[in-house]
């Protein structure tokens, strides 16, 4: 079988609140780690999220 293209990564909030969203990406065109800035219902502001493994 071949490799899968797209693989689940966690976007951990920078807040440090521990509020995640969990989503996909394309492994091949996009080989640096993503970085999105997206809403922190935590926080209650938009924030940055980074990109973190799934445990």
């Amino acid at each position: 079988m071949a490799k899968a293209t797209t693989i689940k990564i966690k976007l951990l909030s920078t807040a440090d609140t521990g509020f995640f969203y969990v989503t996909k990406k394309n492994s091949r065109t996009m080989t640096e780690k993503m970085s999105v800035r997206k809403y922190d219902p935590v926080a209650k502001k938009h924030v940055e999220f980074k990109e973190a493994k799934i445990k």
